[in-house]
């Protein structure tokens, strides 16, 4: 478990580390921003279109194999990216990195089902999902006080190590799976599955991003961002066709006939959508609206992870002693309650308004994760845990690029960042928490898992 946890931390951590390096990095490689963005963008894109790939090979050959590959490909990359001679260097070896991700975060609660006995795979998960949703929110602050010692670069030097570190105690400790065995030399996908399973979500992922960042005096990017996404959708229909008839398909639409589990993935974007709403919007609100340094900011938002970390055990233990929805719903309500609670700070707020707030938000969201992805892997047929397991990661990156768009599109609304579109982005995202919730909810009248 200790090497599921570290590798985690670097990966989920490293896809939001550079976000606060991108000046730094176009001005060392004499870049313009457009182009710059790409060293997060790669990583994001290279991640979210090889989780269910690198899932299905992992039913084959074993989610040990993939994971380890995965983490070793993912600390090469590092090293790659640290010394990369130019911007275009650093985004091949950003790609490599989110392709080395997939290959941990698509195996890793799949993993967990095998290194926790039955009943008490609840405390598992919750590990894993304390670790996943504090990283999530804790690299911006990890970030800021790396660069606050140094230049970007050390925001990779970790990685190498510790990558390093996890695969010498994977090899040693991770459990063997089982795997399945093809049937009249049946493959674990087409390369045509492939290309339309990355055309998808890339095209979704990039068509979205440019109608969130396009102005209306940029007729011709909004057009642009307009076909991409629209292709995007249209292959993804195909796509979703031709994987509804595979035994076992690429895209899980076996999986989504259960309905536990399809609500419980509507009830994870949601929620992520929600958490990245909020989690971009406040550093606006706390140093441009109420005037915080960026090492006040930085040491309030921390409220938050140390929320999910606080709660996250207690979420554990109370899976298997209350049906997961009725858990999931109560921590969307709460989570939904700090948002709006936020979003209703007073003009001149103390440092406690903002910490119980932040700490009420990272309490409902540990209270929701762990019972859901609880769910999602209780309602997956074992030897379908890989597909299950990428899905986890599919729901977050989806979750989170929905939040990242909305909220760039709130302040192409409301330019100047006066406060007026991060509380807009508040609120809305305590609607998607309480969407969250709702679909939650329903799942305490679907059979228990």
């Amino acid at each position: 478990m200790l090497v599921i946890l570290l590798g985690l931390t670097v990966v989920v951590l490293d896809s939001s580390l550079l976000n606060l390096a991108l000046p730094a990095i176009a001005r060392a490689f004499q870049a313009d921003a457009p182009h710059t963005i790409w060293v997060v963008n790669a990583y994001q894109i290279a991640t979210l279109v090889m989780l269910l790939p690198l899932a299905a090979v992992g039913e084959r050959i074993g989610y040990r194999s993939v994971y380890l590959w995965g983490m070793a490909l993912f600390a090469l990359a590092s090293l790659g990216a640290i010394f990369a001679p130019s911007l275009g260097a650093l985004i091949a070896a950003r790609a490599l990195q989110g392709l080395g991700a997939a290959g941990v975060l698509s195996v890793n609660a799949a993993l967990v089902r095998f290194i926790f006995p039955r009943a008490q795979l609840g405390r598992g998960l919750a590990l894993n999902s304390a670790v996943v949703a504090s990283a999530s929110v804790a690299g911006p602050t990890v970030a800021a006080a790396i660069l606050s010692a140094g230049s970007w670069p050390w925001l990779l030097a970790p990685n190498v190590p510790l990558g390093l570190l996890t695969l010498w105690l994977g090899r040693k400790s991770l459990p063997e799976t089982p795997r399945v065995v093809s049937a009249n030399g049946e493959r674990a996908f087409s390369a045509l599955d492939l290309v339309l399973n990355m055309a998808m979500f890339a095209l979704v992922f990039l068509g979205a991003d440019a109608l969130g960042v396009a102005r209306k005096d940029q007729p011709g990017s909004m057009l642009v961002g307009g076909l991409m996404l629209g292709t995007g959708l249209l292959i993804g229909a195909w796509h979703l066709v031709r994987q509804s008839r595979r035994p076992r398909p690429l895209f899980p639409v076996d999986l989504f006939r259960i309905p536990v589990f399809a609500l419980s993935m509507a009830s994870s974007v949601n929620a992520f959508c929600a958490q990245t709403l909020a989690f971009l919007s406040l550093p606006f609100l706390l140093l441009e609206t109420y005037g915080r340094s960026a090492l006040q900011a930085g040491l309030l938002l921390t409220a938050w992870p140390l929320a999910i970390v606080t709660v996250a055990p207690l979420a554990g233990w109370l899976i298997g002693r209350y049906p997961d929805g009725l858990l999931g719903g109560l921590g969307m309500a709460v989570f939904a309650s700090g948002l709006w609670l936020l979003a209703l700070l007073p003009a001149q707020p103390s440092d406690l308004d903002v910490i119980w707030r932040m700490a009420l938000c990272g309490a409902g969201f540990a209270l929701f994760q762990s019972p859901n992805n609880h769910t999602i892997v209780r309602s997956t047929p074992v030897l379908r845990s890989g597909a299950g397991s990428a899905m986890l990661g599919t729901a977050r990156l989806t979750g989170q690029t929905m939040g990242a768009v909305i909220l760039a599109a709130l302040f192409a609304l409301w330019p100047g960042h006066g406060g007026m579109a991060e509380t807009v982005a508040l609120v809305g995202a305590g609607g998607f928490a309480a969407l969250a919730g709702i679909c939650s909810s329903l799942r305490i009248r679907q059979p228990r898992a």
